[in-house]
């Protein structure tokens, strides 16, 4: 329908937004009539019948709306999109004169292309692009209805351990001991968690255990396992990869090749390791901060879903138990001394200055690194949790949950920093707009 229609590209335009403030409203403003405008034009504005710019903009919604930054080869696809969608208004430019929808399309895509650096001149997107069937590229394989492309979901752990679910649940837990984050059909992934502090039930992970588990005609089953002061660049049996190599259409720096269905990639040696399991659509980031390790994992919501009765005590699945809580609903206790064991080596507002010096957005990781400087005194959690907000904003594929703030504090939707800004204008655009 009309309305859902709009629906639709409203939220297109909002993903398409820059994530600095200053710049992304005039692209936002002027693609969103485009989008939301075009998309109810009988209503909006009687457009010249020759005039094929809500096709151009169709075409485009098409090519961009399984793109998201956290995708290898955003970039460079994007740009192809941009170009295509800049060519088809260039066709439509004489029988369009004077239409609102096409000048707002043809300025908001300047302003696009010039943000993200995209050329003028380079390959296009095709409109029915065929992708290759091969059985061990996850992302080759239809999923869904419609062969539709995967959902992915993100966990992350580090510090205390702070724990970030699937469901983008923020919890800070005890968890003492080896504990499973994901256990699947696919994938199982286990910490081990130390006390920091004597005394305190904080406690901080220095070993990581990733099993592949085996994929018939893609890979042998692998085991990874990373322990404070050394993280591998390989997997136990000493291999680097393991299957066939298999298609990869754009890597992140936009140059295409072949990569194997499961390799590692060591990013800093000894410090930061990825392994890219490419037959399940899995990234998992390994790093050493300090003395602890930290993780995120990407991973297809069908496949995190595909486990049995059980294999349900799963960290990134369900959360902490209840009694290995030591956040109250999602507030941590930011004040010396809150247990036996805490270190006074940091007060609150030196702590605060601490955490500033590398998070500028006082979000649950912003508490998260003031709750470890109060809790341990080691600076080195500050850049555990720097590190741990890069990979998820890497990783996860929805940039509108990114930032989640503990209660009481402002809240993001005020902020400028924060992709609620954008959405709020979004709303009240496509409000406008309908």
């Amino acid at each position: 329908t009309g309305m859902g229609r709009a629906g639709c590209c409203c939220r297109e335009a909002e993903r398409l937004a820059s994530p600095s403030p200053g710049r992304r409203f005039r692209p936002l403003l002027l693609l969103i009539i485009a989008l939301c405008g075009g998309a109810r034009i009988g209503q909006c504005q009687v457009a010249a019948p020759q005039c094929r710019i809500q096709k151009c903009t169709s075409d485009f919604v098409s090519l961009t709306s399984h793109l998201t930054p956290a995708v290898d080869g955003f970039h460079v696809e994007f740009c192809k999109a941009l170009r295509s969608y800049s060519a088809c208004t260039q066709r439509t430019a004489k029988s369009c004169r004077g239409n609102l929808v096409f000048h707002s399309a043809v300025l908001g895509i300047s302003d696009l292309m010039s943000q993200r650096n995209c050329s003028r001149d380079g390959p296009t997107s095709s409109t029915h692009p065929e992708v290759p069937h091969e059985p061990c590229n996850y992302h080759s394989h239809g999923h869904g209805h419609g062969h539709s492309l995967p959902v992915y979901l993100f966990c992350g752990l580090f510090g205390d351990p702070h724990l970030r679910t699937f469901k983008d649940s923020f919890q800070t837990c005890k968890v003492e001991g080896a504990w499973p984050l994901i256990d699947n059909d696919y994938l199982s992934v286990q910490v081990t968690n130390v006390p920091v502090v004597t005394g305190s039930s904080a406690t901080a992970t220095n070993k990581i255990t990733v099993i592949f588990k085996p994929y018939e005609g893609c890979t042998d089953q692998r085991v990874y396992q990373a322990v404070t002061d050394s993280l591998p660049a390989a997997f136990d049996d000493g291999t680097v990869s393991s299957g066939d190599p298999i298609h990869l259409s754009a890597g992140a720096e936009g140059a295409t090749g072949k990569v194997r269905a499961l390799w590692i990639s060591e990013r800093s040696p000894g410090r930061h390791v990825e392994l890219h399991a490419g037959y399940i659509g899995v990234t998992v980031i390994v790093r050493q901060l300090g003395r602890y390790l930290t993780l995120a994992v990407r991973i297809p919501e069908e496949l995190a879903q595909a486990y049995d009765a059980t294999q349900d005590l799963q960290l990134c699945l369900n959360g902490c138990p209840g009694g290995e809580r030591i956040d109250r609903a999602g507030d941590l206790p930011l004040r010396p001394g809150f247990s036996p064991g805490a270190t006074r080596a940091f007060s609150v507002e030196r702590a605060k200055d601490r955490c500033r010096e590398q998070l500028d957005v006082e979000d649950i990781y912003f508490h998260s690194c003031v709750f470890d400087l109060l809790t341990t005194g080691d600076a080195n959690f500050t850049a555990a949790a720097y590190s741990a907000q890069k990979d998820m904003e890497s990783l996860h594929p929805h940039r509108d949950r990114w930032r989640i703030y503990p209660r009481g504090a402002a809240t993001s939707a005020l902020r400028p920093d924060s992709p609620p800004v954008g959405r709020l204008a979004v709303l009240l655009l496509c409000a406008v707009s309908v």
